[in-house]
């Protein structure tokens, strides 16, 4: 198997998961983010409000394979970051003792459910309150940042995709750090400027990362047809479709991809359409093994690499405001 990107080793693993092989610790970590996500975007349609529960069960899936024992609990102590590991004296910030947790989660669900405030303001102060709590021992800023994709997803900004503006702050991470600050010591304009900022920036990166794949897509498409005269229905062409969904498949996991995207096809048709993906380069195959095995969209997660690390080209109608075609 050939080296690849961080994003790689993720997919690899969930393909690995899928067929039984054993994960290492960080993809493992990596895979419970990808659930919470998907978890936290179910409850923004799911449920008619928010609740601590709901808080919980994000939390509970995302530490569930590195922290079972913490998972889905609220702190039972007082915490406190930075500083040193014994006392709370040289500490960045002591957020409220665990006795006030939840009052106070109750009360950032109830500002959850209310729509008085633009979307991304309401997402914005959400988000800050609940760093500002601080409610678990460990994966408060996961947890966080889940909750801004239920909000963007529950006010119909973000209502089918997730906007990466966890990848902005994390690349910001000192700006980040210095609007919670502000928003903590009542500066709420610094802090509502650097999450604008950040959302500015993840809608952009997002549309980028759109062109590419597209692009990506028809290359694929280019090269299938040079090697088969196809029906415009083929397994093959479908599985293109749903590819960037899926940097790492399986059969299996494309007969059901397929069937969850309304485009169902037998097993013997999709074992068909991978080997016609594969021939043309578009799957390359993971390891050696003849049994389950994982294939590789090409160019794909060098792709998602890109879009982790912040890295997009500009936008083309921003390429072409100088009046050039």
């Amino acid at each position: 198997m050939r080296n690849g990107p961080p994003y790689a080793s993720l997919a690899r693993g969930e393909v690995a998961h899928e067929i039984g092989r054993d994960l290492g610790r960080d993809v493992a970590g990596i895979l419970a983010n990808v659930d919470a996500m998907r978890f936290a975007i179910g409850t923004a349609t799911e449920y008619p409000t928010i609740e601590p529960g709901h808080l919980r069960e994000i939390h509970r899936v995302l530490l569930a394979r590195s922290a079972p024992h913490r998972a889905g609990r609220f702190r039972e102590g007082q915490g406190w970051i930075g500083g040193n590991d014994y006392n709370p004296c040289d500490a960045t910030y002591v957020p409220p003792p665990e006795d006030r947790i939840e009052a106070l989660v109750h009360d950032l669900c109830l500002f959850s459910d209310q729509e008085r405030l633009s979307p991304l303001v309401h997402a914005a102060i959400a988000h800050a309150q609940f760093e500002t709590i601080h409610p678990f021992d460990d994966g408060n800023g996961r947890t966080g940042r889940a909750l801004v994709q239920v909000l963007l997803r529950r006010r119909g900004l973000a209502p089918a995709f997730v906007p990466p503006i966890s990848v902005v702050l994390a690349a910001q991470k000192q700006r980040y750090i210095d609007g919670l600050v502000a928003f903590r010591e009542d500066d709420l304009g610094r802090w509502l400027e650097t999450f604008a900022s950040a959302a500015a920036r993840s809608a952009d990166l997002a549309l980028s990362y759109l062109q590419d794949v597209a692009e990506l897509q028809e290359g694929w498409r280019a090269r299938v047809r040079e090697r088969e005269k196809l029906r415009a229905d083929a397994a093959a062409l479908r599985l293109i479709d749903i590819l960037p969904g899926y940097p790492v498949i399986t059969v299996a996991v494309a007969v059901a991809a397929l069937e969850a995207s309304g485009n169902r096809r037998s097993r013997a048709a999709v074992q068909v359409g991978v080997i016609q993906l594969a021939e043309a380069g578009v799957l390359q195959p993971i390891g050696s093994a003849k049994r389950n095995r994982a294939w590789e969209a090409d160019g794909l997660l060098e792709l998602i690499t890109g879009l982790e690390a912040g890295m997009a080209r500009p936008r083309r109608d921003a390429e072409r405001s100088d009046g050039r075609t």
